[in-house]
Formats: C-alpha cells, structure tokens, sequence
C-alpha cells in the first residue's frame, strides 16, 4: 500500500518536472510571454506534494537504515525500497522547486530586459519627434521679426532642417540598436 502511494507521489512529481520543462521552454522562447502566474502554480503545486512526502523522510530514513528492529528481517528489503523510493521523491522535489526558483528569476530578469529595450525605443522616437515640434513651435510663435521671415527659401530651409536633424537622429540611434 505504501509502496502505490509512493508512486503516486512519483507520478505527480513527474508530471509537474515536465510542466516545469514546458514553462522553461517558454521563458526562454523568442516569443514575448508573461509565465510568471504559470511558474508560482508550479510552486504552488511542487509545494503540495513537498508537504506530503516531508513527513515520509523521516521514516524512510529508518527504512533505509539496515538496524530498524521493528520491521521483520523478510521485509527488510521491502521497507529499504521503500524508503530510498521516497527519499529520492525528497530529492526531486526539492530540485524542483530550486529549479522553479531559478525559472522565475530568469523570468523576471528577461522581463526586465524587454521593458528597458521597449523604453530605449520610445525614448528613441520621442527624442526625434522633438526636433521638428520645437522648430515648429518656434516658427509657429507669429513673431513679426525673425531673420528667416523675409528669405525667399526660409520655410524650405526650416523643413530641410528639420528633416536632416531626425534622419541624421534616426541614423544615429539606429547604428547604436536603440531602434
């Protein structure tokens, strides 16, 4: 009987290693994705089965111990068995969950990564929707005395300028991989 609950005990801790491969899987992907919620249910989950073999060690330590008098010398092996059975359970679940430990850092790390690369981008191009507002802004003050005002190409040259400002802005960010 314990024996089948052990293996029980095998089996879901089986099940969730292969989630944890499938979440890893997905953290690592190229594909944008948030995993944090599926990793803390994997915690959540490995957690479980942690609070019902913890209690078991104790007696499978004894088990694996060759000195139990209590359990009859033809069952020995058995109950040896056993208890290495549920010690390795022991095992696996603790590496599990260090496992999930470090899935999650990387997790949140990558995250972070995305936002301030997304950051670097948005402030890439607000950067370079600056130059024309301001010009813009400048020349839209209706001042009567401003030196372009009276020159036969002033407005072309304000629009060729800026224009060579946000490509030249856009060249140079591109080249540093902000955009």
């Amino acid at each position: 009987v314990l024996d089948q609950i052990v293996d029980g005990y095998v089996y879901v801790a089986n099940g969730v290693a292969q989630d944890i491969s499938e979440v890893e899987e997905a953290v690592f992907s190229p594909i944008r994705s948030d995993d944090a919620q599926a990793i803390y249910r994997l915690k959540r989950e490995n957690l479980e089965i942690r609070r019902a073999v913890a209690p078991l060690t104790s007696a499978a330590e004894l088990f694996v111990a060759r000195n139990t008098p209590a359990i009859p010398s033809d069952l020995v092996a058995d109950f040896q068995d056993l208890g290495e059975h549920i010690l390795r359970v022991h095992e696996q679940v603790d590496s599990q969950d260090a496992l999930l430990t470090t899935v999650l850092t990387a997790s949140m790390s990558r995250q972070s990564l995305q936002q301030n690369e997304d950051m670097r981008k948005i402030s890439a191009w607000v950067a370079i929707a600056a130059v024309p507002t301001m010009i813009a802004g400048i020349y839209g003050m209706n001042f009567e005395h401003m030196p372009e005002l009276p020159m036969k190409y002033g407005y072309g040259g304000a629009l060729a300028l800026m224009g060579g400002v946000c490509f030249g802005m856009w060249r140079a960010f591109k080249r540093s991989g902000w955009l």
